[in-house]
């Protein structure tokens, strides 16, 4: 069984792969202090009896990804084990200025899309950030657009508004909220939709050829997705799937 690990700034996603089919997946909360022999408790309660013989993982924390190298080599070290990162052979072109620069789940993601869709196609990952990634018809990443995600920007505007408050991000009664938490579910659910159809729209214009696959993955993408124009297919294994055919190439 292949281990697949996604660590986000805000959950980290561990899928379970029996040849190319996902069999088993758990989402857990990131927390940067944790140290290695911690997350190995963690591991092996999820994993319990599963056999694993190989690691594939991917991180957006330093902090987390130093304490994971050092839980993989102390706890899996008899089974191969690989970390994308700037070297790691994916296959992918990366078309920016600063290729090392550009996270690895937006690497990983790009792969999986073309793979499994083709291109040219656009990524939009709702996690911390919503990322909006172009990938070419030749499968390579040309760069895109990173945003405030969903639930950051409801927990930036309750701490900085007096009278303003967190609500459950769920898709209200009306767009005309007749309260208040209705309208800030208003503006989280059809404001990030609307925001992300303006931005697909834009991408599309300036690449200047059709782009009709555009996929939604992610921890939030479940509630926006349905009240998007342009999104195309949802995705919420994606992530996955990548670090699956990232594992593959390193073989």
């Amino acid at each position: 069984m292949l281990l697949t690990v996604d660590v986000g700034n805000t959950n980290t996603v561990l899928g379970l792969f029996e040849g190319d089919q996902l069999t088993k997946s758990w989402r857990i909360a990131t927390d940067a202090r944790t140290p290695a022999d911690e997350l190995a408790l963690k591991f092996k309660g999820l994993l319990q009896s599963e056999s694993i013989t190989g690691v594939a993982l991917c991180s957006t924390v330093p902090a987390v990804l130093r304490e994971m190298r050092t839980m993989l080599n102390r706890y899996y070290g008899d089974i191969q084990h690989v970390v994308v990162e700037p070297g790691t052979k994916t296959g992918v072109p990366i078309l920016t200025d600063n290729p090392k620069e550009v996270g690895a789940d937006r690497i990983v993601n790009t792969l999986a899309a073309f793979t499994t869709y083709g291109g040219p196609a656009i990524v939009v990952d709702f996690g911390t950030s919503t990322n909006l990634d172009v990938v070419s018809e030749k499968g390579e990443f040309l760069g895109g657009a990173l945003a405030p995600g969903v639930e950051i920007s409801i927990e930036a505007l309750a701490n900085r508004a007096a009278q303003l408050r967190k609500v459950e991000i769920i898709k209200p009664k009306n767009v005309i909220g007749k309260n208040t938490v209705e309208a800030l579910q208003s503006g989280a659910i059809y404001g990030f939709a609307g925001q992300v159809d303006g931005l697909v729209q834009r991408i599309k214009a300036e690449l200047g050829q059709p782009i009709n696959t555009v996929i939604a993955t992610g921890g939030l993408a479940g509630i926006v997705v349905p009240e998007s124009s342009t999104i195309t297919h949802h995705d919420p294994n994606l992530t996955l799937t990548g670090l699956r055919l990232v594992f593959e190439r390193n073989q």
